[in-house]
């Protein structure tokens, strides 16, 4: 690549091309989550599963699979940043209800795909460690060589030439669905926007989740509510301030076509390479000040809060299970359990879980027994969705669900979508939830969202 390159430039050039996708490592993260970016658009093929259809996860399964065994090349250059092209996409949250019978919110007011999906045929890729890039053409879906060589280097060539484009018409921002469509909407202290809870209902909410907890039924309720706003801006430009104002090492944007996904996301799902899996549950919250001591002093607040650490390690445990279901037996183990890590607007507790995939087992059953991650639901996990299907008044669309990858050679990189935001049908909605526990304050708990929310809000929505 250029010694000028700019990821920033190149998304502008890029941005009003078909399913454009920038896997974002707009901060450097632990354990090398924020080491490689990607950029790549106009993908060969697509796969859109719909929530009227009848089984779209079995369909994805099947999708994933042939295009793994036939059109994915199955070693991939070891030198090269893991993702060098295959398939990427978006998962949202209610594509679990194809794995387990959780039920659903009953108002989808702005619709959008559980799993939409593309084939990518080159890849823009970035090792921020080593300052280098490249761009990787793969000539898919061609699987003759000659053929396939040919298309590699044609397509590159195309690249270069729409990397060169000085002029992008940016789009026009949507004219926003009528509000009269919307579910119930209340409004907040921020102009425009509103919450699809009164702050008072939203705290009942919680109490009716401790009182279900007490009573037996689950141990941990994640719950969120919706904020909502007109979208101000084109998708491209609002993703650009978001990232300036809330970087995350697994940030990223999507474009679904009819919808588009803004992630400041700094939490990891499913990590697999050379068949070793890892998660980086995050349970446990706390604000940062700017001040160092006074930061330093929540952090320890953090560290020691019985709740919190028990919500953590309720998380854990269940992401064991889960992936014990897919791992070679005595291979999940704890890597790290409730360390306090710090991001631009808070602290988190952050555990980490590995394990070594099955040779039996397939990535589409990895997915399948893993998502969604345990820190988005609750445990135990099919209960827990059931009682968010109850409460919550509308889907969460892509939020908690997964923006990722499974490259050519096999490896694959999922995050969990929080601190992220989703424009459709002209407007832009980013729900911030929590953990809820039988320990829970239902005043603290929505205080705790809003929280969460700062950086979104401060990229996104004016006071």
């Amino acid at each position: 690549m250029p010694d000028d390159f700019s990821f920033v430039t190149a998304f502008q050039s890029l941005a009003d091309l078909p399913g454009v996708l920038w896997l974002d490592s707009a901060t450097n993260g632990p354990d090398q989550m924020g080491r490689y970016s990607f950029l790549s658009a106009d993908p060969v093929e697509r796969l859109r599963c719909d929530a009227s259809e009848a089984d779209g996860w079995t369909k994805m399964c099947r999708w994933l699979e042939a295009h793994l065994r036939h059109s994915i090349p199955a070693t991939a250059v070891a030198h090269l940043p893991p993702f060098q092209g295959g398939i990427a996409g978006v998962w949202g949250y209610e594509a679990a209800s194809w794995i387990e019978s959780v039920g659903r919110a009953a108002m989808d007011d702005l619709p959008t795909p559980p799993i939409c999906l593309g084939l990518y045929d080159w890849v823009i890729a970035w090792d921020h460690q080593q300052r280098r890039g490249w761009l990787i053409s793969q000539g898919l879906p061609e699987t003759q060589w000659d053929r396939r060589l040919h298309r590699a280097v044609r397509r590159a060539d195309q690249v270069m030439a729409w990397l060169q484009r000085r002029e992008v018409r940016p789009a026009d921002a949507p004219v926003p669905r009528p509000a009269a469509q919307l579910a119930a909407a209340f409004p907040t202290p921020y102009a425009g926007l509103t919450s699809n809870f009164t702050g008072p209902a939203f705290q009942e909410t919680v109490a009716e989740i401790v009182a279900r907890i007490r009573r037996g039924d689950s141990f941990q309720v994640n719950i969120a509510q919706r904020l909502l706003c007109p979208q101000p801006q084109p998708s491209p430009a609002l993703y650009l301030k978001l990232r300036a104002s809330n970087p995350a090492p697994l940030a990223g944007y999507y474009d679904g076509g009819d919808f588009q996904l803004l992630s400041s996301s700094p939490e990891g799902f499913l990590r697999l390479s050379n068949r070793q899996v890892e998660t980086r549950p995050i349970k446990g919250t706390t604000p940062r000040t700017g001040d160092a001591a006074r930061d330093a002093a929540l952090a320890k607040e953090l560290y020691e809060s019985q709740k919190d650490r028990a919500e953590n390690v309720m998380i854990v445990d269940l992401m064991r299970n889960d992936l014990s279901r897919v791992c070679d037996d005595q291979s999940v183990r704890v890597e790290k359990l409730c360390e306090v890590e710090p991001y631009a607007f808070v602290q988190h507790l952050v555990s980490v879980v590995r394990g070594t995939l099955d040779p039996s087992a397939t990535l589409g059953d990895l997915l399948t027994a893993c998502f969604p991650g345990g820190s988005v639901t609750g445990a135990p996990k099919v209960e827990a969705m059931r009682t968010i299907a109850q409460l919550e008044p509308t889907p969460r669309g892509p939020y908690c669900g997964s923006l990722g990858y499974i490259s050519c050679g096999g490896a694959a990189d999922f995050n969990i979508l929080i601190r992220s935001a989703t424009a459709a049908h002209g407007w832009l909605q980013f729900p911030v939830g929590g953990g809820i526990t039988a320990r829970s304050d239902p005043y603290a708990e929505e205080q705790e969202t809003w929280h969460k929310a700062e950086g979104m809000l401060r990229a996104l929505v004016s006071r």
